[in-house]
């Protein structure tokens, strides 16, 4: 694989399997950490435990029905309620029962009994010999809300059973107030029925005589709505069925009333129009269905024969005639008979006619009449049956409270409960607690617990990078290998040139393991200049890049080493050459490279020194003079590694990386901090410089934190050149 730039917010965003490995390891390397807060807390639990005083418990098994023995009628209710099978009502039921018995009413009653707010052995008072002070404190204690939170409910499941237990400090107490609780919960329960049972029964009474006073007004104004009605002879009922026989008869004679006139005023209409149809005849009213008669037809007879006779004797004697006048005015006499009877006979139709008319409007304004004394009785009856229903319906309410009342004040008499004890209290000489072996596991595990927490929080505080896994999870980092601690008291040059000086030591293994990684970094194009630093001083850098420049000169390559720290350089020390021709000497143009160039002990291996240290190493590293001798250098050589100062102290680093194919930065185990390695990896990035990895400087093999990971460096392919218990560390 080829290097990457660095991606400062690359890395493992989650929990692998080697991380896993990690923290196991970690936890495992701070074992006896974690033993420690282990047996320090079951320690403390321990001591806690056995300083604590001994609790006795005794507990009263009841059997708590939902209602009690009915002795009475069924139909005589209680003011409690009724028992109901439903799972709900009996599951609030019984819950509702414990909070009773935990409740300060029935605590009262049983301190109230036993005296339990002047007793100092309940108080836990007992303590304190001042006389005084413990009259005071008992003054001041709550021997009401002590009882309270010493008692407890256990219902059996499945079952009406319901246990009361009670802890104290004294056993035979213990029971002693068990059985009080229970009694004082059965008395509380009785009395809470008695006192609803006597509100009820006042409320009733109440209430009885108020429904009293409103059924007899309601009665009374049932009787004067009768009476000024009329109605105590005759109901209404009745007088509704005459008024409605009278408008029925009314109806028919006002039926016939009309007919009739019908009738005569058809009459009267063809007299009309037989009188404008003859109006110079005088005798137009024979026509008439009346002049047929007898006494108007024997006048018509006689007023005819009368009119011949006259007309015979005008035709015998002169118009002055005795015979002729006498027959002329009996003639007169019949004719006016006559005109009079047939007047009479049209006044006789016209009359009955206006006789008609003014009996049907009398039948009408009967007939209104009717249906308004109709209506009148219709709203009485509306009224009385108002007045009636809400007095039967007050009746009925004294009837039923009066009742009730009767029921309350029977069933008030029973003194019966539906709680009875099934097995009272006994002391029990065998305290509750403390619990001594379930406090000992419980303070072991916790121990346990908080050990391991404190591991895993120091192993969270400690922010060094000590592993493969810090390099490759937290930084994001390829991982070239490790540089073990060379141990023993070796001088600085000693430790330089170590691997060359110790071939088959692991040091060396692990030299030739970076080599091989790092060349397989790019295997299509090597590359060519390479620049080592770290994130801050005394890191190893200069050891790492003086190994790696041994390790690559053994495989047969011509190495350069450039000591670029002008600040603070070092390979000519390590190396034992002189120091006044160097780098700084050919950038000013001092000098040729071949000149400045030293041998080593090492075959193939050559160092430029830093030479004089100049004023200004940063801006001298950015010229093109630096740039010409890199590339000079380069093509002089296989490998040219660029020893350079650490990247947070100055910006010499980034400079060079910015020239070089690739950087590989130095970490020293259990030292070099995180956020100190990302602020050096983000001034690489920011540059983008290209980087081939990390590698892991003095690292411990011996620790435990490594294990079995670099287990093969111990045994089989690398010996330590000396054995020493003090680790001598790499600059």
């Amino acid at each position: 694989m080829e290097g990457t730039v660095f991606d400062p917010a690359g890395g493992s965003s989650g929990p692998t399997p080697a991380g896993l490995m990690l923290r196991a390891r970690a936890l495992w390397r701070r074992k006896w950490v974690v033993l420690g807060v282990a047996v320090v807390v079951a320690a403390l639990s321990a001591v806690y435990t056995l300083r604590q005083p001994k609790i006795y418990s005794a507990s009263t098994s009841l059997i708590i029905d939902v209602t009690a023995p009915r002795f009475l009628d069924g139909e005589v209710k209680e003011v409690m309620g009724e028992e109901r099978s439903n799972y709900w009502f009996n599951k609030e039921y019984y819950a509702t029962q414990s909070e009773i018995i935990t409740s300060r009413a029935v605590a009262s009653r049983v301190v109230d009994k036993l005296g339990l707010s002047t007793d100092p052995g309940f108080l836990g008072l007992l303590g304190l010999p001042d006389e005084k002070a413990r009259v005071q404190a008992m003054q001041g204690a709550d021997a009401v809300g002590l009882l309270q939170s010493r008692i407890r409910v256990l219902p059996a499941k499945d079952s009406r059973v319901m246990n009361i237990a009670v802890d104290d400090l004294d056993a035979p107490r213990a029971a002693l107030l068990a059985n009080e609780v229970a009694g004082a919960y059965m008395a509380e329960n009785l009395a809470l029925k008695l006192r609803m049972t006597e509100d009820a029964r006042s409320w009733l009474e109440g209430r009885l005589e108020d429904l009293e006073n409103q059924s007899k007004a309601s009665e009374m104004a049932v009787y004067d709505f009768k009476k000024d009605a009329d109605m105590l002879s005759t109901s209404l009922e009745s007088r509704m069925s005459i008024v409605s026989d009278r408008i029925n008869s009314y109806n028919l004679n006002l039926t016939e009333v009309s007919t009739r006139i019908a009738a005569m005023q058809a009459r009267v209409e063809a007299i009309q129009k037989l009188r404008k149809a003859s109006p110079e005849d005088e005798l137009w009213a024979e026509a008439l269905p009346g002049a047929k008669d007898g006494s108007i037809q024997d006048l018509k007879k006689a007023y005819t024969d009368v009119r011949v006779a006259c007309a015979e004797l005008s035709e015998r004697y002169l118009p002055e005639h005795p015979k002729l006048l006498e027959c002329q005015g009996k003639l007169a006499v019949i004719q006016g008979d006559f005109l009079k009877s047939l007047r009479n006979l049209v006044r006789s139709a016209e009359t009955e006619l206006s006789e008609g008319e003014a009996q049907r409007k009398n039948l009408v304004r009967l007939l209104d009449d009717a249906k308004a004394e109709a209506f009148q009785v219709n709203k009485k009856s509306i009224e009385y049956d108002r007045l009636k229903r809400e007095s039967d319906n007050n009746q009925r309410l004294y009837e039923l409270v009066l009742k009730r009342l009767k029921d309350i004040e029977l069933s008030g008499l029973l003194r019966t409960s539906n709680v009875r004890v099934l097995d009272p209290a006994r002391p029990l000489f065998a305290p509750v607690k403390p619990n001594v072996n379930r406090n000992l596991m419980v303070g072991l595990v916790m121990g346990l617990l908080a050990g391991l927490g404190v591991a895993l929080l120091l192993d969270l505080l400690e922010n060094s990078v000590a592993t493969q896994a810090d390099v490759e999870e937290r930084l994001g980092l390829a991982f070239l290998g490790v540089m073990p601690r060379i141990e023993g008291s070796r001088v600085p040059k000693d430790r330089d040139l170590y691997v060359h000086r110790e071939p088959k030591s692991s040091v060396a293994e692990c030299c030739r393991a970076i080599r091989t990684n790092l060349l397989f970094m790019s295997p299509d194009t090597p590359f060519k200049t390479l620049v080592v630093t770290s994130s801050g001083p005394q890191e190893g850098k200069s050891t790492t890049s003086i190994n790696l420049g041994v390790a690559m000169a053994q495989s047969g390559n011509r190495v350069l080493l450039l000591d670029t720290d002008m600040r603070r350089p070092r390979l000519h020390r390590a190396f034992g050459v002189p120091n006044e021709l160097g780098i700084s000497s050919l950038v000013v143009g001092e000098g040729t490279l071949d000149a400045a160039v030293k041998s080593t002990e090492v075959p193939g291996l050559f160092v430029l020194p830093c030479g004089p240290i100049p004023p200004n190493p940063a801006e001298l590293l950015h010229t093109r003079a630096f740039a010409e001798l890199l590339k000079a250098a380069a093509g002089k050589f296989d490998r040219v590694i660029l020893d350079s100062p650490p990247l947070n102290a100055v910006a010499d680093a980034a400079v060079l990386a910015t020239q070089c194919d690739g950087v590989v930065l130095v970490l020293k185990a259990g030292k070099t901090n995180r956020e100190s390695a990302r602020r050096a990896l983000r001034s690489l990035a920011d540059v983008q410089a290209r980087m081939y990895g990390a590698i892991l400087n003095d690292v411990d093999l011996k620790a435990p934190r490594y294990g079995d990971s670099y287990l093969a460096y111990q045994q089989g392919y690398g010996q330590y050149a000396e054995e020493s218990k003090d680790g001598v560390t790499q600059s």
